[in-house]
């Protein structure tokens, strides 16, 4: 029997590309699944509960309701992706509005969020926190890789956001380790995900793998850092990459 068996995780933002694929491993491996997303749509076999991270009233319904449904929360994965409409705007195009919004939707929501579902597993005495971070949260960008790709760039913003939340994620998990709950990072590399063929070529001739990530093969170790098999890791940051950041 899977160490998830019958745990109740939480996944928001779980009908994206990756969050869906974390859903599909964590229901497969036995948890009961709440996709907590803004448009409410099914991925999978999970349960839906319509939430907007961004909305502090929003996520005391949501965990308000789950503890009313369920009495608890073994799990949580930090995996929603909010942000404005001009997202992707080259560095000297963004706006300081821009930038401010975008810091604020994604990485006030975790604090938010953390502070919230941590004190429930405080009380607890045990539970299990997941953050989606990003190589590009622990190396700059190679913006060659970017030539020749229809505009295609990373955001400013994103690397700021990313980088952030890895040292949070650290200083949770010095915070909460005496209660017996678990804080760590998965930083997934390069996804496919329908990209410009330039930008496909470009980043796998980088890559060590010499090719993309799979969604499917993000969602393994976020299921692993939920169990018990990883019971003696918090504050790690699990980079799933095919080697991007080992050269």
């Amino acid at each position: 029997m899977s160490s998830l068996q019958d745990k109740v995780i939480v996944v928001t933002g779980g009908s994206g590309l990756i969050g869906s694929s974390i859903i599909n491993r964590l229901c497969k491996d036995g948890a009961i699944c709440i996709n907590a997303d803004l448009n409410g749509v099914a991925s999978g076999s999970e349960i839906v509960k319509k939430c907007n991270v961004t909305d502090s009233q929003s996520v005391d319904y949501l965990i308000e309701n789950l503890m009313t449904e369920y009495g608890r929360i073994d799990g949580w994965v930090n995996n929603a992706y909010p942000r404005t409409a001009d997202w992707g705007a080259k560095f000297e195009d963004v706006t300081l509005d821009s930038w401010r919004n975008n810091l604020d939707m994604q990485l006030s929501s975790i604090f938010y969020i953390s502070q919230k579902v941590l004190a429930i597993m405080q009380q607890q005495k045990y539970g299990s926190m997941v953050n989606i971070a990003s190589i590009y949260g622990i190396v700059g960008n190679d913006f060659t890789i970017y030539e020749n790709t229809g505009g295609l760039t990373s955001p400013a913003a994103y690397s700021a956001i990313k980088g952030g939340l890895i040292n949070f994620t650290r200083y949770l998990a010095s915070y909460y380790g005496k209660y017996g709950v678990r804080i760590n990072c998965v930083s997934p590399g390069g996804i496919i995900d329908k990209q410009h063929p330039n930008f496909i070529e470009q980043y796998s001739a980088k890559v060590p793998l010499r090719r993309l990530g799979k969604p499917a093969e993000i969602s393994p170790g976020v299921s692993f850092l939920l169990s018990e098999d990883a019971s003696y890791i918090t504050g790690n940051n699990l980079v799933i990459d095919g080697g991007w950041t080992s050269i």
